[in-house]
């Protein structure tokens, strides 16, 4: 490699030609570019240029109330989706997740600003648009309606959709980078290395396996040298050391592994691209892109500003910022936990409260991914079993944090156990016995049904368990309490036996007949408490208990208290709330008939299959 005159960065910092790509003119070029191979830069741990940034709210906002006490929004974030591809599952895990905790904390009454969108800008991009045969504009367009079309049938209740190649996203990379030049953690240099064009980063050596296969996509990376813009992100290490704890970083073994990375020595990245056409131009340099990462982690803050403005930074980060939680797959913590936040101190922005990263959702073993070509399609999925179960079955069966693994098997037992049997039937036949004995009209309140019981008591403590692990975001957990609630239910009911005690009729029917409002208030409990899960099934079930949508939606966690039902309130009629799943077999030409008596001989199942997380 040619050597080449070394960066003086503290001489730099204070020079119009640092803050300016433009003054880099090709005679100069040799005194302001270094070759560089996986290097190291020593840059003074603070500088007295310093960009300052306001991020309170404009002065003539609203004046507070005496004693009014105005709380932070929650920011949830889901990454924004890289639409080289349609949607796989491993996309719609994160999502569904994400619209889980943004439902719960509605519940809660706080403002919610739910974030998701697309990530429309990079190589792979442009290759994708040239393999089908479009323009990159027109291939961004589908694919990222897809995902908009998909997280309708998944009952995703987003508030901010956000594309990289919205204009307004383009104002806000803009600025954010030119703030980041003038803080001077923006210099010009070559760089050599080993690039993989699936992760659209350069790798170390020594993280890659056999041939410099990526250990992500097993695909190899490909030597290339480029002249680019690089963040100085050495500059970061001992602070990034510090402020990254436990609280920002979950689960605590994600934590370890950041801590890992950065203990083992930060290196500055390039954030531009000369060979990328399909990108923001570089503020001041036409001739290169900004790299996909810088660009699209600012949708963050972009997604905050309002559709019809000309946004600045400034109003963005009013709006909301900084992020509650950074809701994202494993895969990506690196740029989300150690990257991101050098990137937020360099401009002054606050940092996000909480990065959690999510585990991957197998098949055979192995992590699925657009990449690597073997994910599950999660339109067929909801078209096969409905958003409630899909919904259902990821959030109930994958220990949040954690991998699990998919088949459709246990998926179709754990549904039918849980949502159609332990919940579905127990509304169904205590509707059925209200409408047969009581004219589908409750004879009493609910709290005045269960004095005397110790079955009020139980629910309740199942509710408070359920709202401690939906706030730790123990989504699993969660479920499985609200699950113990219909586990009551059908306990209470099997021990009561109202059926009988009608048939005994005087006190004994009195008594059954309060039994059934007891049941029902407990269905009543349990389609608030399991709603940020199951939202459609929720809704069926609060309809049958006389419920408009209104009051449905107007719903809060509050209402899980006991006491909802009153005396003379008519139900619906009875009728199943979610339908049983048959299993299905193979039938002759790849038809899947239900199965029959066990006196039939059948196939063998499907195969299995899983996805990703």
């Amino acid at each position: 490699m040619a050597a080449a005159a070394r960066i003086n960065c503290s001489s730099l910092h204070n020079t119009l030609g640092f803050l300016n790509p433009l003054h880099y003119s090709l005679n100069s070029k040799a005194n302001h570019l270094r070759t560089v191979r996986h290097f190291r830069r020593n840059i003074p741990s603070s500088f007295s240029h310093r960009a300052v940034f306001c991020s309170s709210a404009a002065s003539n906002s609203t004046p507070l109330e005496p004693n009014e006490v105005v709380s932070d929004p929650f920011v949830l974030t889901t990454p924004l989706y890289y639409v080289n591809a349609p949607p796989h599952m491993g996309s719609a895990y994160t999502t569904i997740a994400a619209d889980a905790i943004a439902r719960f904390q509605r519940l809660l009454g706080k403002k919610v600003i739910f974030v998701t969108g697309t990530d429309e800008h990079g190589e792979k991009i442009a290759a994708a648009a040239a393999a089908a045969g479009s323009s990159p504009k027109e291939h961004c367009d589908i694919v990222s309606q897809a995902y908009k079309k998909l997280w309708e049938d998944l009952d995703i209740a987003y508030d901010k959709f956000i594309r990289t190649t919205d204009p307004k996203h383009e104002y806000i990379v803009k600025e954010f980078y030119s703030r980041v030049l003038a803080n001077g953690d923006i210099y010009r240099a070559d760089y050599e290395g080993l690039y993989c064009i699936n992760c659209e980063e350069y790798k170390d050596e020594k993280e890659l396996l056999e041939n410099n296969c990526c250990p992500t996509h097993l695909k190899p990376c490909v030597a290339r040298k480029e002249d680019n813009y690089f963040f100085a992100l050495s500059k970061y290490q001992k602070r990034l050391e510090e402020i990254l704890t436990s609280d920002m970083v979950k689960p605590s073994f994600r934590l370890n592994e950041v801590q890992t990375w950065i203990k083992s020595g930060l290196r500055d990245f390039s954030i531009s691209r000369a060979s990328v056409d399909w990108g923001i131009p570089v503020p001041n340099d036409s001739k290169q892109t900004i790299y996909v990462w810088f660009d699209a982690l600012l949708g963050y803050i972009s997604a905050l500003s309002e559709d019809t403005e000309k946004p600045t930074l400034q109003t963005s980060v009013s709006l909301g910022w900084p992020a509650t939680l950074h809701l994202i797959g494993k895969d990506i913590l690196r740029f989300h936990a150690v990257y991101w936040p050098a990137m937020l101190m360099s401009a002054g922005l606050d940092l996000p409260k909480m990065v959690f990263g999510h585990g991957f959702l197998t098949k055979d073993g192995m992590k699925m991914g657009k990449s690597l070509g073997n994910t599950i399609e999660p339109n067929e999925l909801v078209s096969k079993f409905g958003s409630d179960a899909v919904r259902y079955f990821f959030l109930r069966e994958v220990e949040f944090g954690s991998d699990g693994d998919y088949s459709e098997e246990r998926f179709i037992n754990i549904v039918n156990a849980h949502l159609a049997n332990t919940i579905g039937n127990l509304l169904n036949r205590t509707l059925g016995l209200l409408k047969k004995n009581c004219q589908s009209t409750l004879v009493t309140d609910s709290s005045t049904a269960a004095e005397g019981t110790k079955f009020k008591d139980a629910v309740e403590k199942l509710v408070e368990k359920a709202r401690v692990n939906y706030e730790n975001l123990s989504l699993s957990s969660a479920c499985e309490a609200v699950l113990e609630i219909g586990n009551a239910g059908n306990s209470y009911m099997d021990e009561r036996a109202p059926w009988s005690l009608f048939k005994q009729g005087g006190a004994a029917a009195e008594d059954a007949a309060k039994d059934l409002v007891i049941i029902l208030e407990t269905m009543r409990i349990i389609a608030i408490a399991l709603s940020p899960i199951s939202p459609g099934l929720c809704w069926r079930i609060y309809a049958q208990l006389g419920f408009s949508k209104n009051q449905f939606d107007a719903a809060t966690w509050s209402e899980t208290k006991w006491g909802g039902l009153k005396k003379g309130q008519v139900m619906g009629q009875p009728k199943p709330v979610f339908a049983r799943i048959e299993n299905l077999t193979e039938g002759e030409n790849g038809v899947e008939l239900p199965k029959k008596g066990a006196k039939r001989k059948e196939k063998s199942p499907k195969a299995q299959q899983a996805v990703e997380a």
